[in-house]
């Protein structure tokens, strides 16, 4: 029992951790940690285990200067939707400005893991219904995330983006990504400069969760936050 225990306490401090780090140590993550980390990655859930994801390591100076070249004209695009081009970047709330600053070096990261993920395994159940489609991503973005995680517990941070996908035939040119696989996001690894965050802001369990119709509160919202 202690043991189970314990191995929940660990799951569950990686999960409120495992944060987006912008500021990364140029330390090289070892072979031998990346392979342990996606040994544990691998088994995400996925529909009918058809298992599409495949992953990239970009690591080479040349080619993580290439994806950056590629990045920073979307991002920098995205800020200034979000600030209007008005606003100085010393004067942006604080999680915006390490950001841009992340976009600026993001080819100084140790290394860029390029997330793949095969067509013919990837079955979207809502592509008629006349909105975005996000069910295909089902079975790429858990095993993603099991990623993050089983690098947190090795004491190795990511940051993960998808603006980098909007320029994904540039990055099958450069990265020799056949046609029959899409790219669904980058992450950027390492390990933090700064440590791990001890404390993430997110939505409380009171005001996510409903019973049995849309915001019908399930949980009352004295219950402690999560």
């Amino acid at each position: 029992m202690a043991a189970a225990v314990a191995e929940t306490s660990d799951l569950s401090t990686a999960m409120r951790t495992t944060g987006t780090c912008r500021y990364f140590r140029p330390d090289p993550v070892p072979d031998e940690v990346l392979h342990s980390a996606f040994d544990d990655a691998r088994f995400g859930p996925q529909g009918g285990n058809r298992q599409p994801v495949r992953w990239i390591v970009v690591a080479s100076a040349e080619r993580k200067r290439a994806l950056a070249e590629l990045y920073l004209p979307m991002w920098k695009g995205y800020l200034e939707g979000v600030t209007g081009g008005t606003v100085e970047a010393n004067a942006l709330p604080r999680t915006v400005a390490d950001a841009d600053r992340f976009a600026e070096h993001l080819a100084e990261v140790p290394a860029i893991v390029v997330v793949c993920a095969e067509r013919s395994g990837l079955h979207p159940t809502d592509h008629e219904l006349g909105r975005l489609s996000v069910v295909g991503g089902a079975s790429i973005y858990p095993v993603m995330q099991n990623l993050c995680l089983a690098l947190r517990s090795r004491g190795v941070a990511s940051a993960v983006t998808t603006l980098l996908c909007h320029q994904e035939p540039a990055v099958r040119e450069l990265l020799e990504i056949p046609e029959e696989f899409i790219t669904a996001a980058h992450i950027a690894v390492g390990y933090p400069e700064k440590g791990f965050p001890t404390k993430l802001a997110r939505t409380p369990v009171a005001e996510a969760v409903s019973s049995e119709t849309f915001g019908t509160a399930l949980f009352p919202r004295a219950h402690p936050a999560s």
